[in-house]
């Protein structure tokens, strides 16, 4: 990686870390000038306008979201198994981390439109990846005719992960996990699933909770 995508890289990450806890999208490029110790100037070449670092910062979700895919198709061999926790394991990290809901403002064509060509095509192919491996996953458990299922799950997730960081829903609710896997198992057109049990997200969520300990405290 070359210092000028290290430093797009660095200013993408003080980014998420301004948004934090915001509902809107209230950051403007001049604000990162304080957080970032970085000048102006610098700031304004890496994002062409307000747009562009909108889209950087979804972009580097998706990127977020396309990493934790892979690992999660290492994990669980099992496709219904692995759509279920993987969407789990999204929903923990936004709200245990208490990220921006990119989703509030992207996709959204105006904004797209105003952003710089790089930006909007790297958006462009990262939400289409992410829109396969969804695709992949959901055609693997096996498809039910009738509906697109695939854009059923991503318009709820959407409005779900909105509306549950709104809610400020506590990221260690089982009840929470089991909602979600029981909605995504009905959009999917699986009704007649198992879904994971309550004890099964409890166990899930101490594992969490070890793994996120251990982050913050490695020693």
């Amino acid at each position: 990686m070359s210092s000028w995508d290290q430093r797009g890289k660095y200013l993408v990450d003080v980014s998420q870390r301004c948004l934090k806890g915001h509902k809107t999208f209230d950051l403007c490029r001049s604000h990162l000038v304080q957080a970032s110790q970085i000048s102006k100037g610098t700031i304004y070449n890496h994002f062409n306008s307000e747009a562009d670092l909108i889209v950087a910062v979804g972009c580097d979700q998706l990127e977020r979201w396309l990493t934790q895919a892979n690992i999660d198709s290492e994990v669980y061999p099992d496709p219904y198994t692995r759509f279920i926790y993987h969407h789990c394991q999204r929903l923990y990290s936004i709200l245990s981390e208490n990220m921006f809901v990119i989703e509030r403002v992207l996709p959204n064509d105006d904004i797209l439109n105003k952003s710089s060509d790089a930006f909007q095509e790297k958006f462009t192919t990262l939400a289409a990846a992410y829109y396969h491996w969804n695709a992949d996953a959901i055609k693997e458990i096996g498809e039910i005719n009738g509906f697109d299922r695939v854009e059923l799950v991503i318009q709820y997730l959407r409005g779900a992960l909105i509306n549950i960081d709104d809610a400020q829903k506590q990221y260690d609710s089982p009840e929470l996990y089991h909602q979600l896997s029981y909605a995504l198992t009905q959009l999917i057109g699986h009704s007649n699933k198992r879904i994971p049990a309550l004890k099964d997200f409890k166990t899930w969520l101490l594992t969490q909770g070890q793994s996120r300990n251990a982050q913050v405290n490695p020693n």
